[in-house]
């Protein structure tokens, strides 16, 4: 069992930039492989980004590329999505999850553990 408490949303203007973070306990943090997803109303959660248990392994859609980077502190038991040249269409409720997968993960059905999600909103 881990529990994932996001933090970092918010609101910011067009161009912006935002760090999430999500601080996690319970089982050790490192035996998990890590995620972001997102979900704006009306649409499907769909991954931002996905991590390995060391760090050394990303995944990102092509859509992202450039502009969002994951990151992972095993030591401190937090994970991170740096957000950059943010825009209107990244407005959506973000969710940080945890996966037992021996694989990276990027399907939402292979994460086992999920945060409440903060909000972004850019404005334009």
């Amino acid at each position: 069992q881990v529990q994932l408490v996001p933090s970092g949303g918010g609101l910011v203007q067009a161009g912006g930039s935002l760090r999430l973070s999500c601080a996690a306990s319970g089982r050790a943090f490192s035996y998990f492989q890590l995620g972001w997803f997102r979900q704006a109303p009306g649409k499907e959660r769909e991954i931002v980004a996905a991590i390995s248990y060391t760090g050394q392994g990303t995944y990102y859609p092509d859509s992202l590329k450039g502009r969002f980077t994951i990151s992972r502190d095993n030591a401190k038991s937090t994970m991170y999505l740096e957000m950059n040249n943010l825009a209107p269409e990244d407005t959506a409720l973000y969710y940080c999850a945890a996966s037992l997968t021996s694989v990276l993960s990027k399907s939402a059905s292979e994460y086992n553990y999920w945060g409440q999600g903060t909000q972004v909103t850019v404005s334009s």
